[in-house]
């Protein structure tokens, strides 16, 4: 039987599982005893801990980190807590258990993403998208990272939906637009946010890198496929080449104030879909929270200033419920 979830939790329960530890402090009861008050986290929730009597090696355990806790779920003045027998820092332990996770399946999207690669003709590009996305070390990391720390799709799993989304939704819109250069605005659509890899680390919680807030996610983005570029036999073309940088350089023109505006029929196409794509996952986790507590329109107090309306037939917003997985 696998561990229950903090939603799950009822008096009386077993407890032996990891949480990010979010809040400890020391305090003192009536009796002058001192104990631990500790907020314990995973992916469904939050419960509170108490610890009688820790020991040095409990009090030594810092916040913002993952702990195996162990213990049994009471109950005082009607909240169910955690109480902690013993609480030490985790040697291992599975991001999806502690962190919230998308709602799509992880091998539908990894499909998506093959499917598109293949889509693209021009053999140059072609060679390029295979060797970024053959990066064993880098596709472990891009097909489980969130796609930002508290903004759309920050979540395991939404750097590859997004990026599915927003190659998914170029590729319809040049069937449109005959101007735009297919080949190249669907490479520049899957290779836009491939930096973020490298701009968010994940622990207990997700926290930008050094990197990350030094330079932001579309110049690492940038460095990384400069890279390859550099180490490709047969190389991009230098109108492609620029093209192709300033589509990155420039798709998050309307949010990250890095200087660079779309100046390229590719490069506003791909800011465009980046910007919807961002905005309806924003718009659907609003509406998610309402969804839940049965409301049909959320309050005026949210990202887009403005009641909104739950679309009808909604599922699980991301990061809702129970949902184990192994991360590759």
């Amino acid at each position: 039987m696998g561990r229950k979830f903090t939603a799950e939790l009822r008096p009386g329960d077993r407890v032996d599982a990891t949480f990010a530890l979010t809040a400890k402090e020391m305090r003192a009861a009536r009796t002058g005893e001192a104990y631990l008050s500790l907020e314990l986290r995973d992916r469904t929730g939050r419960i509170p801990g108490i610890m009688f009597r820790p020991g040095r090696e409990a009090e030594a355990v810092p916040v913002g980190v993952v702990v195996r806790t162990r213990g049994i779920v009471t109950e005082y003045r009607g909240v169910a807590r955690v109480s902690v027998d013993s609480l030490t820092v985790a040697d291992r332990y599975e991001p999806r258990e502690i962190l919230p996770t998308g709602t799509r399946d992880e091998r539908e999207l990894m499909a998506e993403l093959r499917f598109l690669i293949a889509s693209v003709k021009r053999p140059a590009l072609a060679a390029l998208l295979r060797a970024v996305f053959g990066d064993v070390g880098m596709m472990r990391r891009f097909r489980v990272w969130p796609a930002t720390v508290d903004g759309h799709h920050s979540y395991l799993g939404g750097l590859l939906e997004h990026t599915v989304g927003v190659a998914s939704m170029c590729a319809h819109l040049t069937e449109a637009i005959s101007h735009a250069d297919a080949d190249l605005l669907l490479t520049g659509a899957l290779l836009h946010d491939v930096g973020v890899v490298d701009a968010i680390d994940i622990g207990a919680g997700l926290h930008a890198s050094d990197e990350g807030r030094l330079l932001g996610h579309s110049w690492l983005t940038i460095r990384r496929v400069e890279s390859v570029l550099a180490a490709l036999k047969t190389g991009v073309d230098g109108d492609d080449r620029a093209g192709l940088l300033h589509m990155i350089g420039a798709h998050d023109d309307r949010e990250a104030g890095e200087g660079l505006r779309p100046q390229t029929i590719e490069a506003l196409v791909l800011a465009h879909a980046d910007h919807v794509d961002s905005d309806i996952a924003r718009f659907l986790d609003v509406t998610g929270r309402a969804r839940i507590v049965g409301e049909r329109w959320t309050d005026a107090d949210n990202r887009f200033g403005r009641h909104l309306r739950v679309p009808e037939g909604e599922g699980p917003r991301a990061g809702e419920g129970p949902r184990a997985g192994a991360v590759a």
